[in-house]
């Protein structure tokens, strides 16, 4: 047995077969290897072709189930490419006509339809390209049984094992068979640690070179509680942790008693308690932990894991989906916010020194009207079937929320002109998340309908550190009473106005700082549907009128 050690970012118990992440290698079959057995590679073919159907039917059943008949019908499309004529007929004529292997065979027929359809002027159909991409990798993952983590039911439960992995990469994560993941780098402040933790996916980052290639394949018991990784565990080391599996599911099971009650304190003070979102399948959770609406839905995640933009027709099906799934309860949609560690290829930003104080969020798209616009009409569109509000990423001045307001009259001027409904009085809202926000919020507060304090960026700003950067990281720190002053300005301005005020940053999962937060006038917590429960529990036992002075006159020691 060998332990690892190193941060345990998503708490929890796994139980798996390590399996290193495998990247997007599709380029490698570019190589023609040479064959005269075309038989043998034709049959490979039928049956990888046969298995990936099998695939795409189980997922467009998942996602019928999960996000509705309109978001699965990506899927009968991918299945209507594979069974395409000239498709196959175009694979067993290479295969047959160049003596050529069939994983070239595939390669080369998706890059000649993908290079036609990228010519077509129909916006539609150049986006299709992605798909015969998409559908070509999963035949291949096909032939090869030890490639195919993702999708296979009949696999043993998965440990991901990797150097590092993006936001993007472990959103495609299969949680029905990906358990957790290890990796050599990372940090405990990042948007894959805070995603994962969103995703309740089991992880220990920072193993540095104690992860070595030759644990693949192996048993491995990952203990973010203990931040330890056990590689090839003995007998005594299964039964002690699953004994604190079990342990940590009766306790998760008590804290549905929580279900339906009040998120109310001791003395009568009212907090709402809602839930960070990255996509619709996440709404489950949301529903199941009994959140009182998504505090925010960070949209830049529905930009991921593709190669082109979403259409607006397509952001329109999602956030109608949000909508109708959360009711009368509201559904705060963040408009894109991409750059620093959320990069997406085809977007082509510009290589930073430092992109986290660079070409990020609302500048992109103030400078990209088309994309915002496409995003805002979409937004705006959903709205009519819910109870949803716009937030708006890293403002730092009144100029810029009057650019964006102009932007979004100019939509809803475009709605209006071809006779499409939303509702006319929409919420507005924008991040607090840099110093400069805070200094001038009591401006910004007579603009909006509310805050969301993003306390991740705001202590990464504030303190002047890389959240990302391990010889910074340990100065870290959310309860650094800076920023705890800087919360008690937001929520005094904010106040003010009658506007109310919302952390949605990992501070809002403390239980430790729930006093202060309530003490400094916090209204609601927004933040991994998993912890819902828990903070409820703990916030129907503080009593704020008691410690609310002694809570203030600390902060101004």
């Amino acid at each position: 047995m060998r332990i690892l050690k190193g941060k345990g970012i998503s708490k929890g118990i796994a139980f798996g077969v390590l399996r290193a992440f495998k990247r997007d290698y599709f380029e490698i079959y570019s190589e023609k290897k040479y064959t005269f057995n075309h038989d043998e590679e034709i049959e490979k073919f039928k049956v990888a072709k046969e298995i990936a159907l099998g695939q795409l039917e189980k997922l467009y059943q998942e996602a019928l189930d999960d996000l509705g008949e309109e978001y699965a019908l990506v899927f009968n499309a991918h299945k209507m490419i594979i069974e395409d004529i000239e498709y196959i007929n175009s694979i067993i004529n290479i295969i047959k006509n160049e003596n050529a292997n069939i994983e070239y065979a595939i390669w080369r027929t998706s890059r000649n339809f993908e290079f036609s359809f990228e010519k077509m002027e129909s916006e539609y159909m150049q986006q299709r390209a992605a798909d015969i991409r998409d559908i070509s990798k999963r035949i291949i993952s096909c032939l090869d049984e030890e490639t195919e983590q993702k999708i296979n039911a009949n696999r043993k439960n998965i440990i991901i094992g990797a150097d590092d992995l993006s936001p993007s990469e472990i959103l495609e994560f299969d949680k029905k068979i990906i358990k957790g993941f290890i990796t050599m780098l990372g940090s405990e402040n990042s948007h894959t640690a805070i995603l994962a933790r969103a995703m309740n996916l089991t992880s220990v980052i920072g193993l540095g070179d104690q992860l070595r290639p030759e644990f693949e394949g192996c048993e491995v018991i990952i203990d973010s509680f203990a931040g330890a990784v056990y590689v090839s565990p003995d007998k005594t080391t299964i039964r002690r942790l699953k004994k604190k599996k079990e342990l940590c599911d009766k306790n998760q099971e008590l804290l549905k008693s929580f279900k339906g009650k009040e998120d109310i304190t001791l003395d009568g003070q009212k907090i709402e308690l809602c839930a960070n979102i990255s996509n619709i399948a996440d709404l489950g959770a949301v529903i199941e932990n009994d959140a009182k609406g998504v505090g925010l839905f960070r949209s830049e995640f529905i930009f991921m894991g593709r190669s082109d933009y979403p259409s607006e027709e397509e952001q329109f099906r999602i956030y109608k989906r949000a909508a109708q799934k959360m009711g009368d309860k509201k559904c705060v949609i963040r408009t894109i916010d991409i750059g620093a560690d959320k990069q997406i290829k085809y977007f082509n930003l510009p290589r930073e020194v430092n992109p986290a104080i660079g070409y990020r969020a609302i500048r992109i798209c103030l400078d990209r009207p088309i994309i915002f616009k496409a995003q805002l009409r979409a937004i705006l569109r959903a709205s009519e079937f819910g109870n949803i509000n716009i937030l708006f990423p890293m403002i730092i001045s009144l100029d810029e929320i009057l650019q964006i307001k102009c932007i979004l009259k100019e939509c809803k001027e475009e709605l209006d002109n071809i006779g499409c409904k939303y509702k006319k009085d929409i919420k507005v809202g924008i991040m607090i998340e840099t110093p400069a926000a805070v200094m001038i919020s009591d401006i910004l507060a007579k603009e909006v309908d509310f805050f969301n304090i993003g306390t991740n960026d705001l202590t990464q700003y504030s303190l002047a550190i890389d959240r990302q950067n391990d010889k910074v990281n340990f100065l870290y720190n959310p309860k650094h009473k800076a920023i705890l002053r800087m919360i008690k300005i937001i929520c005094e301005n904010a106040k003010k106005y009658n506007k109310k005020v919302c952390i949605c940053g990992e501070l809002a999962t403390d239980e430790s700082l729930l006093e202060t937060l309530l003490s400094l006038g916090v209204d609601e917590l927004s933040m991994s549907a998993p912890f819902i429960l828990n903070i409820r529990k703990y916030i129907r036992k503080i009593d704020v009128g008691k410690v609310k002075n002694e809570i203030l006159l600390g902060l101004e020691d």
